[in-house]
């Protein structure tokens, strides 16, 4: 048996730990000295300890740790920590995607923004609406397109979304997906919808949409220098995304904001 200091030593956690550890029912001593209360280890629980190590180093939750250990089937034990890497990999781009936004915004490109306004006329397409959480759009989205694909067959043009102002101003809005299509069908949740004709100044996100908002906000400024309000919800067009590549420095995403002339051109 080795002493809870000796154990420590062999798998790098330190005594604290392996106290913690016990109190929690996460990796529990080989015996406990009931007069002393001193912790004692067996030599066939090091490889145990190290991937508690290994799990936790990978900011695992215990609550986790507990179920894959506990797993008896390494089926199971191999899908619970998949599902735990999937999750860092995705918590990993949202950090890449906050540090390229971040430093875009420090280090602002002299080129001025490149915004056109334009007419766009009234359309009817096929598509499908929802009033959606801020913090669901991404899974929304995936499910929405997935049915707009598998409904129309013989689509014209990118594919394009509608969202309403509500969903960014108060986390929840409606939100509208649309393939443009001779023959909109009535399937599922798609619909044949009109789009009205409407003015848009229209600029080109380049790349991933992890910092979308700085050409938003690129975009605003540029509305509101040539004297012009936003009148309705914005239109995204995916002229290059994933589905297209996987390449995301290949994306290109058109976004048009509908507005008006406040006031009368001087």
């Amino acid at each position: 048996m080795l002493a809870i200091g000796e154990f420590s030593r062999l798998t790098h956690l330190s005594v604290r730990t392996l106290r913690r550890y016990h109190d929690t029912g996460l990796l529990e001593p080989a015996s406990v000295d009931a007069a002393t209360g001193y912790r004692s280890y067996s030599p066939d629980q090091i490889p145990t300890a190290q991937v508690v190590h290994r799990l936790r180093e990978l900011d695992v939750p215990l609550a986790d740790v507990r179920r894959i250990l506990g797993s008896p089937d390494p089926g199971t034990r191999a899908r619970l920590v998949a599902e735990h890497l999937r999750r860092l990999e995705r918590e990993l781009d949202r950090t890449r995607g906050a540090v390229a936004s971040l430093r875009r915004l420090l280090h602002p490109e002299p080129a001025a923004l490149d915004v056109a306004l334009r007419v766009e006329p009234e359309a009817t397409v096929a598509a499908v609406e929802d009033e959606v959480d801020l913090d669901d759009v991404l899974a929304w989205y995936a499910g929405a397109t997935a049915e707009l694909d598998a409904a129309v067959a013989d689509p014209t043009g990118a594919p394009g979304g509608l969202y309403d102002n509500a969903l960014f101003e108060d986390g929840r809005g409606r939100v509208l997906v649309y393939r443009r299509t001779t023959r909109p069908p009535r399937t599922g949740r798609v619909r044949p919808t009109t789009l009205p004709t409407v003015e848009l100044a229209v600029t080109t996100h380049v790349g991933a949409h992890d910092d979308i908002d700085v050409t938003y906000g690129a975009l605003g400024a540029w509305v509101v220098a040539h004297t012009l309000a936003v009148a309705g919800p914005v239109r995204e067009t995916y002229l290059v995304g994933p589905r297209d590549t996987p390449d995301p420095a290949a994306w290109r995403t058109e976004i048009g904001w509908p507005v008006f002339r406040l006031s009368a051109p001087g």
